[in-house]
């Protein structure tokens, strides 16, 4: 398997991580519960499998989110994270630009630029979680301590409940 860039980002940080790959229909609606579904083809519980998402403040600033697939992002929760008074995901069309990264196979870990990263608290709940590997069809099992580390990401309260 060709490495990613976030596998990497991993190996010359000396991060232990696994790769899982699965069949990619490139259906990745977010309405249509697309990182539940690569839970499902995975064999994971949703709440290890971790979306990436990235949104864009008021101000213009980019951010990013990892949520679990069981859960949505509270919006209020996320401005309050990101220090802005409004804040959105990006349209799909412009994540390939910005990140380097399409919709589906997006991933905290070797964007274009280091943005300001968040990971949803409930991951450090699980011993290990699995994100994107930056490639659609391929995921990254491992510990949310390590990501964050990884990302120089905050683990914050992002959940709706």
């Amino acid at each position: 398997m060709k490495k990613t860039n976030a596998m990497r980002i991993l190996d010359g940080l000396k991060i232990p991580y696994e790769v899982r790959e699965y069949e990619d229909n490139t259906d990745h609606e977010v309405a249509k519960g697309a990182a539940a579904r690569t839970a499902e083809k995975l064999g994971l519980n949703p709440e290890q499998v971790f979306k990436t998402i990235v949104m864009r403040s008021d101000k213009k600033e980019l951010f990013v989110f990892c949520q679990s697939a069981d859960n949505e992002i509270n919006l209020k929760k996320a401005r309050t994270a990101a220090g802005c008074k409004e804040i959105n995901p990006v349209k799909p069309e412009e994540l390939l630009g910005l990140t380097g990264y399409v919709r589906g196979g997006c991933s905290p870990l070797g964007m274009k630029r280091q943005f300001p990263t968040f990971i949803d608290e409930l991951a450090t709940l699980q011993e290990k979680i699995c994100i994107s590997g930056g490639q659609r069809g391929i995921q990254i099992i491992i510990n949310p301590e390590d990501l964050a580390k990884a990302c120089n990401a905050t683990f914050v309260d992002l959940s709706l409940s």
